[in-house]
């Protein structure tokens, strides 16, 4: 696979820098868009876009993650891993989804045709961030 590309099943990303970069060989299980308080903190925007995948799936082609750990309302442990040199959130994972990651779709090279399927904590959403048609809302999180 190409640096930038994206094929059916796989796409590649970094962060700011460049001195972290990844390769993801399998189709995403979900995209979530998230307006929840810790996403919107973590990723200092309005929501954040969650592409979930299969941890095996994940190459760090280059470089390495920091990460910080912090308890969700869930219940769940979260880790934010980021680059070290620039501070760009790359994965995220919880303790209730063993196995699966996700990669914030800002740092990926090529979105093509990946859209978030779902919306989680809608009931936190900001007034200007109107819903999108296309995707099923939770107002709280995704039911397990």
């Amino acid at each position: 696979m190409h640096q930038g590309s994206k094929t059916m099943a796989g796409f590649s990303g970094s962060c700011l820098c460049g001195a972290v970069k990844y390769e993801v060989s399998g189709e995403p299980v979900r995209v979530a868009q998230c307006h929840c308080d810790d996403c919107r903190r973590a990723t200092g925007s309005a929501f954040a876009t969650n592409v979930f995948v299969k941890e095996e799936d994940i190459t760090v082609l280059q470089g390495e993650t920091n990460s910080f750990q912090h308890a969700a309302d869930s219940g769940s442990t979260m880790t934010k891993e980021f680059c070290g040199n620039c501070g760009s959130q790359l994965f995220g994972s919880g303790s209730s989804a063993p196995g699966i990651k996700n990669i914030k779709i800002g740092s990926i090279d090529d979105v093509g045709d990946i859209k978030p399927q779902i919306e989680v904590f809608t009931s936190k959403s900001l007034p200007y961030t109107p819903p999108l048609e296309f995707t099923e809302k939770f107002e709280k999180g995704r039911p397990r």
